[in-house]
């Protein structure tokens, strides 16, 4: 049977399975551990499986092993959690563990995938084992933040990359909005109401900002330079404030 998923029901418990929903899956690694010896899940409990193409079931724990946490399917249910845009983050590398914090609050709001940015004036620098040790921890705080909000699809954390190489990889019909004060010809809200589209990119620099050839960079490629305000916000707080608008314009951020 296929439901809407009900007020109850959407305070289960969360897990994302790399399987088509079946009759009876299994739920492994470092999630079967966190049923079994984390939560301590009972046999018989109700919990919420996700498919990798988003489809929602409730599912009963049948058998619990450390490695391995066996479910039985009850019953398919509709979600809504996706928002109508897709909405992608460029993030020039913060210091300290913001990014973590970004990662976190971006997935909550919405975003489909981020991009983490090697930029001129970034202030950290990863050798090659770093950058996939931090992506690692990014795409774990990803799956983590997905399940705590409920969404449908655990968000991509890209490998560090630099600028040109984000563009490289793009689809022609992203609109790309940067926000950069140094040029602030327009504000974010100007720029949507002129360029109105299904899939948006918003690039944020890090704390020591964007290189002038980093803009112009952006320029070449048609994005949007623009501004949210006339304070000047902590990269962490301008990622979200953008995302944010982006969302209530686009998306479903305010209902």
């Amino acid at each position: 049977m296929r439901w809407w998923l009900t007020k109850g029901a959407a305070n289960l418990r969360r897990f994302f399975i790399d399987t088509p929903l079946l009759d009876e899956m299994s739920i492994e690694g470092l999630d079967a551990h966190h049923i079994s010896r984390v939560l301590r899940l009972p046999v018989g409990q109700r919990i919420i499986v996700v498919s990798p193409d988003g489809s929602s079931g409730i599912a009963r724990i049948d058998q619990i092993a450390v490695d391995k946490v066996i479910v039985t399917l009850q019953e398919t249910v509709v979600e809504d959690k996706e928002a109508p845009v897709t909405i992608y983050l460029a993030q020039g590398l913060p210091k300290s563990d913001k990014m973590d914090y970004i990662v976190q609050k971006a997935v909550e709001l919405g975003v489909k995938r981020i991009y983490p940015l090697e930029l001129e004036h970034c202030v950290v620098h990863y050798d090659h084992a770093k950058k996939n040790t931090r992506r690692e921890r990014w795409q774990k705080i990803a799956m983590e933040a997905a399940k705590q909000c409920g969404r449908s699809l655990v968000p991509t954390v890209e490998p560090i990359a630099t600028l040109s190489a984000l563009f490289e990889s793009l689809a022609d019909d992203i609109v790309v909005l940067m926000l950069y004060e140094g040029q602030a010809m327009q504000g974010l809200k100007q720029a949507l109401t002129q360029h109105h589209g299904e899939n948006y990119l918003l690039i944020v620099g890090p704390e020591g900002g964007f290189s002038a050839k980093e803009v112009a960079m952006c320029s070449s490629h048609g994005a949007s330079i623009v501004t949210i305000g006339p304070r000047i916000l902590r990269t962490e707080t301008a990622a979200l404030a953008g995302l944010s608008i982006l969302m209530y314009e686009y998306g479903d951020l305010g209902g």
